[in-house]
């Protein structure tokens, strides 16, 4: 199978690649440093020519409402228009659980990348997972000085290599819109994550909204259980 990933040099990207290749698939990688503009449309025909599947997992770091919109419906809107034109049989969105449940500019984006998939031109399937492992990481190198304020905030953290492995296996198959969610192990506050990471300095927790407080990020009714705790991570990392 011919599996194109856009934000393929990324941070998830980049594991849905090994992952792909590791499974015998050819690859084709979307982005910038490849040639591609998902915003312009620039060099996405050519990407495309013979691909079966394509697994998008672009991402912008915002939080700003307009922003994250202009940035998930333009891309998502110019790739499903170039699949429609290259024949692609499957489009596979990675999403996060709780999006529907949770009011945030970056989450107004991604739920209407979620609508734009699953109603546009190509078969579809969108992926919710939680936050990863290494979310905690990301917060405490985005705040500078011994002092870091975080989110407080349940997640139940999963490991990226295992979302990355889920994708490439709903990548495989038929559409199936939305997917069954992918959670971790464990249920974890975010601050006490970030605090078991921290060298030095001291780490607050800062109050986020009634809904990441008190679970909205947690997944509701069945879902896929990953395997690897948090705890599991740490060693490896």
């Amino acid at each position: 199978m011919n599996i194109a990933v856009a934000g393929g040099t990324g941070w998830v990207g980049r594991l849905v690649v090994e992952q792909a290749r590791a499974r015998g698939h050819e690859v084709v990688v979307i982005s910038r440093s490849t040639g591609v503009d998902l915003t312009t449309g620039e060099g996405l025909d050519d990407a495309l020519r013979g691909v079966d599947v394509v697994v998008d997992v672009t991402n912008v770091e915002t939080l700003s409402r307009k922003a994250s919109v202009a940035f998930f419906e333009t891309t998502t809107r110019t790739l499903l228009a170039a699949e429609e034109r290259a024949g692609v049989r499957h489009h596979v969105v990675l999403s996060i659980v709780g999006v529907d449940r949770v009011d945030s500019g970056y989450y107004e984006g991604k739920r209407r990348q979620e609508r734009l998939a699953l109603d546009g031109p190509i078969p579809a399937t969108v992926l919710r997972a939680t936050q990863f492992h290494e979310f905690a990481a990301q917060l405490l190198d985005r705040v500078p000085g011994p002092v870091k304020l975080v989110p407080a905030m349940l997640s139940r953290p999963v490991a990226a290599s295992e979302v990355a492995a889920e994708l490439v296996r709903l990548a495989e198959g038929p559409a199936r819109g939305l997917a069954t969610d992918l959670a971790g192990p464990e249920v974890l506050e975010v601050p006490a994550m970030v605090r078991r990471l921290a060298r030095r300095g001291l780490v607050l927790s800062v109050p986020a909204g009634r809904a990441m407080a008190h679970g909205g990020l947690l997944p509701e009714g069945d879902f896929h259980r990953g395997e690897i705790t948090f705890d599991e991570w740490l060693a490896a990392r």
